[in-house]
C-alpha cells in the first residue's frame, strides 16, 4: 500500500493523455463538496428528539447545529490546506486523496454516532474536524495537479476541478433527502444511517479517483505551447516559494478577495433551504430542489466563469463578481416584497454561479501572481480566508434573521438586512481587488534560494 501511494508511482508515461486526470480530479470534489448540501439536514437534526418538531431544551437549534458542523467542517478544511498543503505537494496527489477519504468518511461514520448518542460535540468531532480535514486535503490536491497539467488554460483546469466540488449538492441533496425519508421511522429522522450509507459510497469513489490520478513529469509542456509573460493580465513566468508568497502585500488582497466573496455566497448557501422555506412559504421538498438548483449553477459557473478568466484576466473577472453581485443582493428583498419566487431564484441563481466563479477563478490568480512550484501550499493557506468566512457568512444569515424573528418582524422579511450587509461586503472586495499589482521580482525563487522549493 504504502509504494501504491507513492508520489513517484503516479508520474505519468510518455504519450499519457491528460485528460484522463480531470474525471478523477472532479470525482474527489463531487464527494468532498456533500458538504454543501448539508443544510437539508438542518431541521432533521433540530428534530432529532422531537421528530416532528424540536422539543425545547432537548433538541438542538439550527445556529449550534450549522456552527458545529457546516462552519466548523469548512474551517477545518482551510486550516488542513494552510498546514499540510506543502506536504500535499511533496507526497503527491494519490496519496493525499487517499487520506482525504479516510478523514472525510470517517468523520462521516463517526458523526453518524453522535446522531445516534445525540451529543452534538461527537457530530462536531466527526463532521467538523475530521471530516473537515478530509475536506481540505481533498480540496487542494486535485486544483494543484490539474494546474500543471494545463498551464495553457490554468482557469479552464481549476474549473474543471472546483466544478466538481459545486456539484456536491447535486448529488448529495436529493441523496440525503432521498436516504432519510428510506430511513425515517416514528422513533428516528433517518439521519444516523444516512450518514453511514453517504460514506461508503463516497468512500468506494474517492479511492477510485486516487487510483486514476497521474501528474506530469519534471518541465513536461503540452505539444506547442509556449510560455510567455502577459503583464496586462498580471500573468508572471517567475516562480515564487509559499513561505515568501506570504511576504508580499498581493497574498493578503487576494485573501480579502476571497473572504469577501466567499462571505456573501456562503450565507445564502448554507441556509438556502431554511430561507427558501421562510421567505416564501415553500415545503421542505420544493426546498430541497432549491439547494438542488443552486449547486447546479454553482457548479457552472465555476467553470464557465474561470474558463472566461483565461481570456479577459483574472482580475477583471472579480470586478465583475463584486460589483454585479452587490447590485443582485440588494434585488433580493425585492422579489420578497412582491412575492416573486421566479424573480428570488433567477438573482440566487446567478449570485451562487458567481460565488462559485470566484473559487474557481483564484488558483489561476495565484498561479498567474506566483507561478505553479508551490501553488497548492499558496492556496491553501489563501483558502484559509474561506475558514473566515464559513463562520462569518453562516452565522451573519443565522443569527440575525433569528434575532429579527426574535424582534417580531415577520419571517419572510428577516433576512433583509443580512442581505444588505452581504452587499456592503462585496464592496470590500472590489476595492481589495483593484489594489492588486505583479508581485515585486524581489520574492521570485532563484539560484541562491532552492531549498524553498522543497
Amino acid at each position: 500500500m504504502p509504494s501504491y501511494l507513492a508520489r513517484e508511482r503516479t508520474v505519468a508515461h510518455a504519450g499519457f493523455n491528460r485528460w484522463m486526470v480531470p474525471p478523477a480530479a472532479i470525482a474527489v470534489q463531487m464527494c468532498i463538496g456533500q458538504v454543501y448540501s448539508f443544510s437539508v439536514f438542518n431541521i432533521p437534526l433540530s428534530r432529532a428528539i422531537g421528530i416532528t418538531k424540536p422539543v425545547a431544551g432537548q433538541d438542538w437549534t439550527i445556529p449550534s447545529i450549522v456552527l458545529s458542523t457546516y462552519s466548523l467542517g469548512i474551517v477545518l478544511l482551510g486550516l488542513s490546506a494552510a498546514f499540510l498543503g506543502k506536504w500535499v505537494e511533496r507526497v503527491g496527489p494519490r496519496r493525499t486523496m487517499f487520506a482525504s477519504a479516510c478523514c472525510f468518511c470517517g468523520g462521516l461514520a463517526v458523526a453518524s454516532l453522535g446522531v445516534h448518542l445525540h451529543n452534538l460535540a461527537v457530530v462536531a468531532l466527526g463532521y467538523g474536524v475530521i471530516g473537515g480535514i478530509g475536506l481540505g486535503l481533498g480540496y487542494i490536491a486535485p486544483v494543484s495537479t490539474l494546474v500543471k497539467w494545463f498551464p495553457d488554460r490554468p482557469g479552464m483546469a481549476t474549473g474543471m476541478a472546483i466544478m466538481g466540488f459545486g456539484s456536491g449538492a447535486l448529488v448529495g441533496s436529493p441523496l440525503a433527502v432521498e436516504l432519510m425519508n428510506r430511513f425515517k421511522t416514528p422513533a428516528s429522522v433517518g439521519v444516523e444511517q444516512t450518514f453511514l450509507v453517504m460514506a461508503g459510497c463516497y468512500f468506494v469513489m474517492m479511492n477510485f479517483a486516487a487510483w486514476i490520478v497521474r501528474v506530469p513529469p519534471a518541465d513536461w509542456k503540452p505539444e506547442g505551447y509556449v510560455p510567455s509573460a502577459q503583464s496586462g493580465k498580471l500573468i508572471t513566468m517567475h516562480e515564487v516559494a509559499a513561505d515568501e508568497a506570504m511576504k508580499t502585500p498581493q497574498f493578503y488582497l487576494l485573501w480579502l478577495v476571497l473572504c469577501c466573496n466567499v462571505t456573501a455566497g456562503i450565507g445564502i448557501l448554507a441556509q438556502a433551504s431554511p430561507m427558501c422555506q421562510d421567505m416564501f412559504g415553500v415545503s421542505p421538498v420544493v426546498a430541497g430542489g432549491f439547494v438542488g438548483l443552486l449547486s447546479i449553477f454553482n457548479m457552472v459557473g465555476r467553470f464557465l466563469w474561470s474558463s472566461a478568466s483565461d481570456f479577459t484576466g483574472r482580475k477583471a473577472i472579480y470586478v465583475v463578481f463584486f460589483l454585479l453581485g452587490c447590485v443582485l443582493y440588494c434585488l433580493i428583498p425585492f422579489s420578497q416584497r412582491i412575492g416573486s419566487v421566479g424573480l428570488f431564484v433567477a438573482l440566487t441563481c446567478v449570485i451562487i454561479s458567481m460565488y462559485g466563479g470566484g473559487f474557481a477563478t483564484i488558483p489561476a490568480y495565484l498561479r498567474d501572481l506566483f507561478g505553479t512550484v508551490q501553488v497548492g501550499a499558496i492556496h491553501g493557506r489563501v483558502i484559509t480566508s474561506w475558514s473566515v468566512a464559513a463562520v462569518l457568512g453562516p452565522q451573519l444569515v443565522t443569527y440575525l434573521s433569528t434575532y429579527e424573528k426574535a424582534k417580531g418582524v415577520p419571517r419572510s422579511e428577516s433576512y433583509n438586512v443580512t442581505l444588505y450587509i452581504m452587499a456592503g461586503i462585496l464592496l470590500l472586495g472590489l476595492v481589495c481587488n483593484l489594489f492588486v499589482r505583479q508581485v515585486d521580482a524581489k520574492h521570485n525563487l532563484n539560484e541562491s534560494k532552492p531549498s524553498a522549493a522543497t
